[in-house]
């Protein structure tokens, strides 16, 4: 511990609502706790190619409203490579930096790790993503606001669905985890959600359709997630006008409207606190460890357990979206 006098921030992958927080409570934190602070610039790009500055806390003022990152983000194939790696670890010895928080989702939590085990140099990470996929955490920086971004969008789509009597498939992010469909469905009272996590076990469409789809509704919405697994909300309307012609159907594919925005509350606090306790971490001699929170409780999830196990989906949140949809 003695040896850290300077923290290096960095924001990786996918941009969420409320990376800014957290960039800003890692930083005064960071500050509070007598360390010095640089950000670095367009993630793991940034270490290997130098992009770094010395942070202040005026240097975060006003920041905490905003949606994206302040740091930028972007990917690196560069960091990929044993090469690209040593390059970033010759930029923070010469920056004089002695630990990392990363702030991002499952990728950038991966490069983290395993730039920790070959270097033997303290990180920590943020979960910063807006899919909430990520392990050990019963939140992600960024879920909650792109739900209510998917709720005030789906609620404008439904004037029109209710209007024209379609069915409509509204595609939301979510590649591998269904956590956006789902509660976006219930949120918004929606027939169904159609999800990866149960593509495997059964025919989504088919299923909505026998459980007598419609038969007391003059319009209906669906969630898709955009995974391949599900086939995407494209894949499944050209599947309903081969196999039943009889319904109109529409395809409104959400995408980066998900990402943007200012943060809600929730994730204005949640990354508050996840920054706060970044900090708390480093001080306390912890390292390769993801900031989660169960319970309401902040929490300590190694990185090889936040990227190696799936998160799963609550089934009883499937079940009341099927009662709920009759």
């Amino acid at each position: 511990m003695a040896t850290i006098k300077c923290i290096g921030i960095l924001t990786s992958g996918g941009d969420a609502p409320g990376m800014n927080a957290a960039i800003r409570a890692v930083t005064r934190s960071a500050i509070y706790a007598g360390f010095e602070v640089k950000g670095i610039y367009r993630g793991y790009r940034g270490l290997i190619t130098g992009e770094i500055k010395q942070f202040k806390t005026e240097n975060v003022s006003n920041i905490i409203q905003q949606g994206g990152t302040i740091l930028k983000t972007a990917r690196c194939k560069e960091f990929q490579t044993p090469e690209g790696r040593q390059q970033a670890y010759d930029t923070l010895k010469r920056e004089g930096i002695d630990a990392l928080v990363v702030i991002g989702g499952d990728g950038s939590l991966t490069g983290a790790r395993t730039f920790a085990q070959e270097f033997d140099y303290p990180i920590i990470g943020l979960p910063g993503t807006i899919d909430n996929d990520l392990y050990g955490t019963d939140l992600t920086i960024g879920y909650d606001t792109a739900l209510n971004t998917i709720m005030e969008a789906v609620d404008k789509i439904r004037d029109t669905a209710s209007s024209h009597e379609r069915l409509f498939f509204i595609e939301v992010m979510g590649r591998d985890a269904g956590f956006l469909a789902l509660n976006g469905a219930i949120a918004t009272g929606c027939e169904a959600a159609i999800i990866p996590e149960i593509s495997t076990e059964i025919d989504q469409l088919e299923e909505l359709v026998e459980n007598g789809f419609r038969k007391s509704k003059n319009s209906s919405i669906v969630l898709v997630a955009e995974s391949p697994t599900t086939g995407g909300a494209m894949q499944l309307a050209e599947r309903v006008k081969n196999e039943y012609p009889q319904y109109d159907v529409r395809v409104t594919i959400l995408g980066h409207i998900q990402r943007g925005g200012s943060p809600s509350a929730q994730d204005r606090i949640l990354a508050s606190r996840m920054g706060s306790a970044a900090i708390d971490a480093l001080i306390e001699g912890q390292r390769n460890v993801m900031i989660g929170i169960r319970n309401d409780e902040i929490v300590y999830v190694p990185f090889s357990k936040a990227i190696k196990f799936d998160k799963p989906i609550n089934r009883e949140l499937l079940n009341t979206l099927r009662r709920l949809s009759i």
